[in-house]
């Protein structure tokens, strides 16, 4: 009986002496966290797509708190409209930022582009990339495999069968920036969607020069140089062989796509346009009656 007794005592007597040692362990090595984290990702789409530069929409929250104001900040998903309520919650203003939208700066279709290969590999465009330089002569552009499409956690992303290139849904883009990420060769660019959804860019990366370039695509951007010479609002520059429109500079007007003698340069959103009017010439006896 009595070594029973000192069984349990023992044992009461090490219980205690654990959870002393454990209050004061969680007490010294205690972590503070403010409980607004938690308002904050309540508000948040939890997407967890990664698009604002933080590791998920938790990540993206305590970075709001700590960081005592939202300059710099944007949920691409949620929008002005959530980092409103963001704001409100930690007492802040919110910028407001213009919306933005993924752009497929390549047209080189089956028709522009046309195959001269065929890949057997892996359908995946890492893999296709860091292994061969294509199905076309192009080192720069589409490859066509979907990696984009596999991204897209919104289902804004598609792959169009009769081009061979992937379309955006504007209507469901939230600009995350995942199809850019996953993209080898960089061919998806986050553009600002613009006045009234319109946009105007250069639908090329070819970086080889003019003639390589053309051999490659009917469409590729040669570098000429004539866009630059239209443009009044120095909003294009020429950089590695390669023709790129500032959307924050660029005032809609078209010129350059006007001018490019590739098509390399596309509108979109754009009312068609009116076809020009021809005056016909007065006739040279008609002229003389005149006279």
């Amino acid at each position: 009986m009595d070594l029973i007794l000192v069984a349990v005592i023992s044992l009461g007597a090490v219980g205690l002496i654990a959870a002393i040692i454990l209050y004061v362990a969680s007490k010294k090595f205690a972590v503070y966290e403010d409980p607004r984290n938690a308002q904050v990702a309540e508000v948040l789409p939890q997407a967890n797509c990664g698009g604002c530069g933080f590791p998920g929409c938790a990540g993206f929250a305590e970075a709001c708190v700590k960081a005592g104001s939202l300059e710099g900040k944007m949920c691409p998903v949620g929008g002005q409209e959530t980092m409103d309520k963001i704001a409100a919650i930690l007492g802040l203003q919110a910028e407001a930022s213009e919306p933005k939208v993924a752009v497929v700066r390549c047209n080189g279709s089956c028709e522009n582009r046309p195959r001269i290969v065929k890949y057997d590999g892996a359908r995946s465009c890492k893999v296709a990339h860091a292994t061969c330089a294509g199905e076309t002569a192009c080192a720069f552009g589409c490859l066509g495999c979907g990696d984009c499409v596999a991204s897209c956690k919104f289902d804004a992303i598609h792959m169009n069968p009769e081009t061979g290139l992937p379309e955006v849904d504007e209507a469901k883009c939230t600009a995350c920036g995942a199809c850019a990420k996953a993209c080898p060769r960089v061919i998806i660019e986050i553009r600002p969607k613009g006045k009234n959804n319109r946009r105007v860019y250069v639908s090329c990366v070819n970086k080889d020069k003019g003639p390589v370039a053309m051999k490659a695509c009917k469409v590729s951007c040669i570098a000429c140089g004539k866009c630059v010479k239209e443009c009044s609002f120095e909003a294009i520059t020429v950089a590695n062989n390669i023709a790129y429109i500032d959307p924050t500079k660029c005032r809609l007007c078209r010129k350059c796509e006007t001018v490019c003698p590739k098509n390399a340069i596309v509108s979109v959103n754009f009312p068609p346009r009116k076809p020009k009017v021809e005056t016909p010439e007065t006739p040279a006896s008609e002229t003389q009656k005149a006279e």
